[in-house]
Parts: C-alpha cells; sequence; structure tokens
C-alpha cells in the first residue's frame, strides 16, 4: 500500500454519491465491483490496468496536462479535471508511480492540422446542399424499410451486410460504407432504436417521417450534434472545428477512425463542403446554414431550402396504373402515396406505380375503396384514370377474404376465410412456417388455421405475403393495423442509480477513525508480502520504541513477526503499534 491510495481513498470518501458515480462511469467501474471500502476502491484505480484502460479516453487537453504534471510541471486547467478521474492526487504532490509509468511510455502526436478551405464558390455551396438534400431521402427510405421490418445487428452493435443488401435492392445507394453512416445518423437522433440485437423505428422516426423537408433536415442537425462526444462539444452547446476533431482523443487507437466518421456524416449533412482535391484529409469549408448549429442555436434550415428544389403537393396520374410527381412530394403525402403504390425512381421528380399488390397492402393496412379514391382526386392534376379506379374496385373486392382474429376461448389467433383453397395454400406456404399455423376444424364445423403466435404478426406476415387480410376484433369487425414502432430508448438508470449498490457498500464500511483503518491496512498489506517492516511500539511506561519485524502475520487485532535485533517471534497488538515504515525507508 502507498499513501498515494490512501490520500486518494480519503478524497473519495469526501466526495458525493453522484460525483463518485460520475468517476466510477468514467473510469469504466463495473456497478457489482467487489470493493468493500474506500481502501480497496483507491487501488483499483491506481491499478496500472485501470490507469492504462483510462488514459485513451482522455482529451487532448487532459493529456498534456497529465504528461505535464508526470514530468514535474503543472497540469493546467486539466488539473481539476485530471484530480476528478482520480489520475492526479488530491492535493499538490508528485503523481502515482502507476500513473507516471503508465505515461512514460506515451508519446503525444502532433496536432493534426488539415488543410481547411477559406472560402466557398456559389456551385461548392449547391453540392453541400443537394447532398443534404440527398441524405435527408436517403434515411428517410431507410427509416421506411425499418418500420416493414427491424434491422437486424450483429453481435458487434453495426448491421451486416445482409440487411445492407435488403436495403440495397429496395432501392438505397449501392454503398456500405454509406449505409454506415447514414444509420449512424438516424441511432445517434434517436430515429432508429437498437432493441434486441435489433435497429426499430423509433415514435421520434415516426414523427420525423411526417415533417417537411427542411424540419427533418434541422431535426437531424439537433440530433447529430447532441451525440457529439463531449471532447468535440462546446460550452455553449455547439462544436468545435471540424479539423480540430481528429486531435481530441490523442491516446485512444480507434478515435482516428470514429473522428473520421462523424466528419464524414457531417459532410453528408451539408455542414461542410467538399475539401481542395489535392489534399485528401483537408476539411471543406462551412456552408453558410451551418454556423447557427455550430454556435449551439438552433440549426437554420432557412439557407439551405434556397438550394434545394421545392416540395409539391400535386401528381400526374396515368392510364398506364403510374403517377408521377413533378418535384419531391410533401413527406406526408409521399408516405401515404407509397403504402398505395410502389415507387419505381426517386430522384426530383418521383414515380410510383399501383400494383394489385400495393392496393391490397394499403387496404390491409387500413385505406377503404373510398379512402383511396379520395386522397387520390385531392392530389391529382389529372383526375383518376378509369383503369385505375377498376383496379382498385377489383383489389377492395377482394380484400378481408383472410380475417385475422383471436380465438375467445382458447386466446390462440384464429386465420379464418370463406376460401377454402386460399386457406389450404395459406397453411402450406413456406414463408408463413415459421408462424406454427395448425389447421383445426370449430364446434360449427368451419376450419380455421390457429397458432399461438400473436395476432399483429400473424396479420403483418401475412400482408407482407400479400395475401387479402384483414384484422378484426372479437366481434368481427374490421380494425385499423398499426405497425409498432420503438416507443423509446430502454431508460437508462443515471449514474447514481447503477452504483447505488457499491456506493452505499462503500459508505457503510467508511470507518470512524481513518488512521487505524488505514494501519491495518498496511499491516494487513505487510504479512501478505512477508514484508519488513520499522515498527514503533507504544510501551507500558509510557515510551516509544522502534522494533524491526519480518512480519509472518496478521489477524485477531495482533501482528506477528520475527524480530531481527534479537531474532525472537514477537506478537504486538494493533493499539499498541503507533507507525510503520519500510525497513529500507528507515534512518541509519
Amino acid at each position: 500500500m502507498s499513501t498515494h491510495a490512501r490520500l486518494l481513498a480519503e478524497a473519495l470518501s469526501a466526495r458525493t454519491d453522484d460525483q463518485l458515480a460520475a468517476l466510477f462511469r468514467r473510469r469504466e467501474v463495473r456497478p457489482d465491483a467487489s470493493w468493500n471500502d474506500f481502501f480497496d476502491a483507491a487501488e483499483a484505480l491506481l491499478d496500472p490496468s485501470s490507469v492504462a484502460k483510462a488514459l485513451p479516453r482522455l482529451t487532448r487537453q487532459e493529456a498534456e496536462g497529465l504528461r505535464a504534471a508526470v514530468s514535474g510541471g503543472d497540469a493546467g486547467g486539466a488539473t481539476g479535471a485530471l484530480r476528478t478521474l482520480a489520475l492526479l492526487p488530491p492535493t499538490d504532490g508528485p503523481v502515482a508511480p502507476s500513473v507516471a509509468a503508465a505515461v512514460a511510455g506515451r508519446e503525444l502526436p502532433e496536432r493534426h492540422r488539415p488543410e481547411t478551405s477559406q472560402g466557398l464558390d456559389d456551385a461548392a455551396v449547391a453540392r453541400a446542399a443537394e447532398r443534404a438534400f440527398t441524405t435527408v431521402a436517403t434515411l428517410a427510405d431507410a427509416l421506411l424499410l425499418a418500420e416493414e421490418g427491424p434491422l437486424a445487428l450483429l453481435a458487434a452493435g453495426t448491421v451486416g451486410l445482409s440487411e445492407k443488401r435488403r436495403l440495397i435492392d429496395r432501392g438505397l445507394p449501392d454503398d456500405a460504407a454509406l449505409l454506415d453512416d447514414v444509420l449512424g445518423l438516424a441511432a445517434g437522433a434517436g430515429l432508429l432504436l437498437p432493441v434486441e440485437r435489433t435497429l426499430r423505428l423509433s415514435d421520434a422516426g415516426a414523427v420525423w417521417l411526417r415533417l417537411a423537408g427542411p424540419a427533418r433536415w434541422a431535426r437531424l442537425v439537433g440530433g447529430f450534434r447532441a451525440s457529439l462526444p463531449a471532447a468535440l462539444r462546446t460550452q455553449e452547446g455547439g462544436w468545435i472545428p471540424l479539423a480540430a476533431w481528429p486531435d481530441e482523443h490523442p491516446w485512444d487507437p480507434s478515435w482516428s477512425d470514429r473522428a473520421a466518421a462523424l466528419i464524414r456524416q457531417a459532410r453528408l449533412l451539408g455542414l461542410v463542403a467538399d475539401g481542395p482535391e489535392d489534399a485528401a484529409d483537408a476539411v471543406g469549408a462551412e456552408t453558410p446554414w451551418a454556423r447557427a448549429a455550430r454556435e449551439g442555436a438552433e440549426p437554420e434550415p432557412q439557407g439551405l431550402s434556397a438550394y434545394v428544389p421545392a416540395e409539391v403537393d400535386r401528381i400526374f396520374l396515368q392510364n398506364d396504373l403510374t403517377a408521377i410527381a413533378p418535384g419531391p412530394l410533401l413527406p406526408a403525402l409521399d408516405l401515404r402515396l407509397r403504402a398505395m403504390a410502389t415507387r419505381e425512381s426517386a430522384s426530383q421528380a418521383s414515380s410510383y406505380r399501383f400494383t394489385a399488390d400495393s392496393l391490397t397492402a394499403a387496404l390491409s393496412s387500413g385505406e377503404t375503396e373510398e379512402s383511396v379514391l379520395a386522397f387520390l382526386e385531392e392530389i391529382s392534376l389529372t383526375g383518376v384514370p378509369q383503369p385505375l379506379r377498376y383496379l382498385l374496385a377489383q383489389s377492395a373486392s377482394r380484400h378481408g377474404q383472410v380475417q385475422v382474429g383471436t380465438d375467445p376461448g382458447s386466446g390462440r389467433t384464429r386465420v379464418r376465410s370463406a376460401d377454402e383453397h386460399l386457406l389450404q395454400a395459406i397453411g402450406v406456404d413456406q414463408a408463413l412456417r415459421p408462424l406454427g399455423l395448425v389447421p383445426v376444424t370449430t364446434a360449427d364445423g368451419t376450419a380455421v388455421l390457429t397458432t399461438r403466435v400473436n395476432r399483429d404478426t400473424v396479420f403483418w406476415a401475412l400482408s407482407d405475403e400479400h395475401y387479402p387480410a384483414a384484422l378484426v376484433d372479437a366481434d368481427g369487425a374490421v380494425e385499423r393495423p398499426v405497425r409498432a414502432t420503438a416507443a423509446s430508448a430502454p431508460p437508462s438508470p443515471d449514474d447514481a442509480a447503477r452504483y447505488a449498490a457499491l456506493l452505499a457498500r462503500l459508505r457503510e464500511a467508511r470507518e470512524e477513525d481513518a488512521d487505524a483503518a488505514w494501519l491495518e491496512r498496511e499491516l494487513e498489506h505487510a504479512a501478505r508480502q512477508r514484508a519488513v517492516l520499522a515498527v514503533e511500539v507504544s510501551m507500558p511506561d509510557g515510551t516509544a520504541r522502534e522494533l524491526v519485524l519480518e512480519v509472518t502475520g496478521f489477524g485477531g487485532g495482533r501482528l506477528r513477526g520475527r524480530d531481527r535485533a534479537s531474532d525472537v517471534e514477537r506478537t504486538l497488538p494493533i493499539r499498541s503499534i503507533l507507525s510503520t515504515r519500510p525497513f529500507e525507508d528507515a534512518g541509519s
């Protein structure tokens, strides 16, 4: 045991629970750590492995300050933060040997200062705006696919290649790295939430999908800013210049990739323009609409809007069962139209195609023949062509042939249809085998399929396979289905709650007599090491005597050891020991 650990233990015991919990979080202490008292905590925090684990999390300023302190200088503005992290002693003095040893072998790389463009021409600004427009549209497509079915996550927490292929097959860019950045933006803004090894559309994501384009961009920028690591944020709530981002965690080997990903995301949002072509690592100049967000104010999309196509609220319906939007369709209209037609192309002018399957899907999701016609007549500049009316009527006549409800007696999901051949086809459909549908004959002789899988899951599985399914309640009335979203991120307990049990144990073990507790700690450590100590003992006559003991045991309130001077075994009550010190440090 060192005096560094004792000083730290005393300082830790004086901190509040919130301060201790924040320290434990930043030092990545496990809530179930087997510490019995503050001396255990101090020893663990000063352990070389714990110190080495903490160094990569330091900011540039903290790393520079710690190197200065190890060299005998002043840590400057980082002193408070380093003391809070238990990497500097609570008072002025030498750095703990474990900290000094960990820092001694680490170089502090030179600051990386890539070239930054100082000026922007109108063409560069326009390209940045177009990139932001494309990113928002791509993200909207990804969220819609996540609403149809959650995106599976790998063990590392990333979306795998098979899921990316599903996104690409549905029209997203054929660029796996770009998809990672776009999905990262969505997760950072809380539009997608990780739930049980999947990424699911959140309630916030469902709301975002219905915002107008500029509001979508502003909400996305706000979420990006809020998710930035603390080292990149300013006191005003904005962010430091992007050119400095790669420098902020100089001892973290993974930070370079992380910073590069964040800069790419900022570029996708149009916050910076392209850098010079002859400098691969250059960071482009800030775009005009990025300033407010960088300074901590609400993002302002007005400047961006001047460079992107205006959204439209009308379409052209054609006899070949297609719809043409002469510009970006308002998101709310686009979402509803895509619920009843398949989008074939996406650009400033998008095209959609109506099919029997797409209209059946719309009817299954709660639309009716009347509501579809009313919607199309409202937004169409050319009316509703007769071929489309006919196809809609035909789809409506078939809809509801398969009814999905709950058996009131057994509570199992029940699938029924007046068309026996259709029911048999569902029963043998290989795509529906995971549902475990079992044919059953009811008391009145009606053939049905039953399963233990919940009603909504069965309904959506049938709808996705293009069966004319309808969701019905206990009385047989058709219900409007709603795809589930992740309401919110699982509530994360605050630091104090996470470490409540550990903090309670440390507080309970705190001794009133810190000196006595420390002495016992030193003697226990010496017994384990069979160390040689110079022990100052209080004699019965009131005098003090120093004995040099090779410690052999400790327990029951007594210290046992061989006296080096007389070569006899001595047993000393702890209450009579005034102080101890390693024999090598004793004066001659």
